[in-house]
């Protein structure tokens, strides 16, 4: 945060009434957040001349921007942190980063479950924040190895992961999304992703401040409100996840609402072409379906003059120099429309996984890629397409079943909006599967699912075996898929169901 400290301090004296952030609380000038920047870096500086790794509360407010300002102004390391976590996720954070300082509100450091005997020191921060710290020296950020910044993310393992990213790659990430965009100093960018998120903190708030432009947010996600937010402050770009962006195009009164917007980012979750189609054109704003990771950001996109098969149909190609590829199981390359496991290599690549105050560093291929877990098909035209999890499969009966597959096909179904298709218990089987659908109107029964599925050619083993269709999909507190809470929504539903009924849900025989 140091470089992006060192601009928004240049900014401040150059034209302090300069509107910065617009959020649910006003509209704030570049020299009021900078002065509260000052104000908490101030204060850290008295109680330790050193740089601080320090936790801090990221909601989508000017607080969260000063906030991270102020450790910059320090030359410390930021640790973004929901402010809605647990007290198990803030004892899981505090182990893996072992941060000197927290700064947050003081009702969020009562949900947190913060100890006295670990963070003795209180002091007024600015604003509503409040400043909680550790006694003795801070430890140097050097064990940080050039981290700037710190986000919790959930991992396959179960166990909610701290990814460290250089301020370097942060910034590669934001130069090549203005680039790719064409967005120009001091326009507009929305942060409606949760900030607690390290591709939140970089697109939604670095990316802004980078761009001397204005950062703009909401309270909490409401699509109705966030659309009249985007038109009333002429909003240029946004990143949303596709369930908030689906969700602003179903939005009363949502017909082109957006056409002042040069582009809309879709990512970080199952997509289709026609509905992200469709979505675009009710809207009357250009979608861009991307693919990247907390540990590597960004690092795809598609041109806006791209046709809308690739567009909304792929994933992107990756950014200057970064490269992705498709290798066999044994690590071979894999020609251009093959797939195969994906693996990237770039700018953005992460530090490591915090653990114990430090970073892991991740495991990388002889020739320095990450593999992503992925399965991709990387076309001639160098765009990829993502085809799911590598380990994304249902067993029924001992058999394997493609959860991308299935829900592929299940998506191109024209009532279709959203699908998720997910395990449900069964004492027989094992598994067995189960959908959760979202519709553009008329919910969906099993039966003209099958029957629709079956016209169309798609064997029988893409065929779910309960259907519910549900308003939203589960999202997780960064607007993504839950894939844990969609299990047991659909065991739960499962569960219900009299086998010997006609009801929507029940199995296909």
């Amino acid at each position: 945060m140091k470089l992006l400290a060192q601009e928004m301090l240049a900014r401040a004296e150059g034209n302090p009434a300069e509107i910065a952030v617009i959020d649910e609380l006003g509209s704030h000038t570049i020299g009021s957040i900078v002065e509260a920047a000052r104000l908490l870096a101030d204060t850290i500086a008295s109680l330790d001349g050193g740089a601080p790794t320090a936790l801090i509360q990221a909601d989508n407010t000017w607080q969260t921007v000063a906030t991270a300002l102020a450790i910059g102004l320090r030359g410390g390391v930021v640790a973004v942190f929901s402010p809605h976590a647990t007290e198990s996720e803030f004892e899981m954070a505090i182990d893996d980063i072992d941060p000197d300082l927290v700064v947050a509100d003081a009702d969020a450091l009562t949900r947190w479950g913060i100890k006295d005997d670990q963070f003795a020191g209180s002091v007024a921060a600015f604003g509503t924040r409040v400043l909680r710290s550790r006694q003795g020296d801070f430890a140097s950020v050097e064990r940080w190895r050039g981290g700037t910044a710190i986000a919790m993310t959930s991992g396959s393992t179960g166990r909610p992961k701290c990814v460290v990213q250089s301020e370097e790659a942060i910034r590669y990430a934001c130069r090549s999304t203005i680039d790719t965009v064409g967005l120009q100093q001091g326009e507009a960018v929305g942060a409606f992703v949760p900030l607690s998120s390290v591709a939140a903190f970089c697109f939604g708030m670095y990316l802004p401040a980078y761009l001397g432009g204005q950062m703009v947010s909401i309270a909490k996600w409401s699509p109705a409100v966030a659309l009249e937010a985007m038109a009333k402050h002429r909003v240029a770009w946004t990143m949303l996840v596709p369930t908030m962006a689906l969700q602003l195009s179903v939005t009363e009164r949502a017909g082109g609402k957006l056409s002042a917007m040069r582009a809309l980012t879709v990512g970080g979750g199952p997509m289709n072409e026609r509905t992200l189609g469709n979505a675009e054109t009710v809207l009357g704003t250009t979608f861009l379906r991307v693919f990247g990771m907390s540990e590597c950001l960004g690092h795809t996109t598609p041109r806006l003059d791209d046709p809308p098969a690739v567009r909304l149909g792929r994933d992107g190609r990756p950014f200057p120099g970064t490269v992705v590829r498709a290798v066999d199981t044994a690590g071979a390359l894999l020609t251009a429309g093959e797939i195969g496991d994906a693996q990237v290599k770039g700018p953005s690549l992460f530090v490591g996984y915090a653990r114990g105050g430090a970073p892991v560093l991740p495991e990388l291929t002889a020739d320095g890629f990450l593999p992503t877990g992925d399965l991709v098909e990387v076309g001639e035209d160098g765009s990829i397409c993502v085809m799911g999890r590598q380990k994304q499969i249902i067993i029924r009966g001992g058999r394997n079943i493609d959860i991308n597959e299935m829900e592929s096909a299940i998506a191109s179904l024209p009532a279709v909006v959203q699908v998720c298709v997910v395990p449900v218990p069964d004492d027989l089987l094992g598994e067995r599967a189960a959908a959760l659908v979202v519709t553009g109107g008329t919910p969906l029964t099993l039966a003209e699912a099958t029957t629709q599925l079956a016209a169309r050619g798609f064997p029988k083993f893409k065929w779910p075996e309960f259907l519910f269709s549900v308003e939203d999909l589960p999202q997780n507190r960064v607007g993504k898929l839950s894939r844990a809470d969609a299990v047991a929504l659909a065991s739960g539903l499962a569960s219900e169901i009299d086998t010997s009924s006609s009801q929507k849900g029940v199995r296909s025989n």
